[in-house]
């Protein structure tokens, strides 16, 4: 289980609203390759979808495009700011609803959605089963989990730069492959296919990359992240370490993404928690038996 603030989210994520459309290639990258994965649904339309951690919405714009007044797209995202863009961006004639909300606790109705999509955002809650687990209460019996989340190698290079350095890393872990597919198979998700791939992004020195990191609003969320900027000597004590990794005028940077599909499990279906399986059903379906 990963440990955040999520204030420190919903702040680093608010500042970066102005700022992602242009500085996210990677995350642009990213949902276009998960949008094409919509093909698994073959012919069916969802009727309502959900586009979790929309950020500026532009895979939700996409998800409205696709199927119009057919289809119900609702957009959350923690931080409002990049919700008013998801608003100015809407066309009237084919609204995106736009809801602020934690991903780890949904205000929605169980059963509401028959598509969740969720490009990078899940590698930013606490606790990535209770998530799933939240996911599969307002999704209905086989709706579509699409999403995408970073990988404990992201940034693998700029970490060891910063422990060669000396220096704690300023960077949020994130879930290994085996963590999220494990976490699918436990909420009882069904038919889970998770996929890994890296990325090797190009930047010409390491302020770039520092750039582009508060632009995205990847900053270190950690409780007990240390407070205050890093001062000149420690970034370039980290710069300089980073500086022997340079090929062709270029500092490389890894990127991990793990990509997951699965399909929501009728009510009551078992999931797992702590060795075992646990199911749950209406209590009107017992039998009482009188004497």
């Amino acid at each position: 289980m990963n440990v955040f603030d999520p204030r420190a989210v919903r702040r680093a994520f608010g500042r970066a609203a102005s700022t992602y459309a242009q500085a996210a290639v990677l995350q642009h990258e990213v949902e276009a390759r998960l949008l094409e994965q919509l093909v698994y649904l073959d012919e069916r339309i969802p009727g309502r979808a959900l586009d979790l951690g929309c950020g500026p919405g532009s895979a939700s714009r996409a998800l409205k495009s696709k199927w119009g007044r057919h289809c119900t797209v609702v957009a959350v995202d923690l931080a409002l700011p990049m919700l008013r863009g998801v608003r100015a961006s809407s066309r009237f004639w084919r609204p995106v609803h736009a809801v602020q909300a934690d991903a780890a606790a949904l205000p929605f109705a169980d059963a509401a959605f028959d598509l969740v999509f969720s490009n990078l955002c899940l590698q930013w809650v606490a606790d990535l089963p209770q998530a799933l687990g939240g996911l599969r209460r307002v999704m209905r019996e086989g709706g579509l989990l699409l999403f995408s989340t970073f990988g404990p190698d992201t940034l693998i290079e700029l970490r060891e730069a910063y422990r060669q350095a000396g220096i704690e890393p300023p960077l949020s872990s994130f879930a290994a492959i085996q963590q999220v597919g494990d976490a699918l198979v436990a909420q009882g998700f069904r038919n889970p296919v998770v996929e890994r791939e890296c990325f090797t992004l190009h930047y010409p020195d390491c302020a770039a990359l520092m750039r582009e990191l508060k632009a995205i609003g990847a900053t270190d969320a950690r409780p007990d992240r240390p407070r205050g900027l890093a001062g000149p000597a420690r970034h370039r004590a980290v710069a300089a370490v980073y500086e022997p990794l340079r090929r062709e005028g270029r500092l490389p940077s890894t990127w991990e993404v793990v990509t997951a599909m699965a399909w929501a499990p009728p009510p009551g279906a078992a999931r797992r928690e702590a060795g075992a399986d646990i199911a749950t059903f209406p209590a009107s379906g017992l039998r009482i038996r009188r004497r």
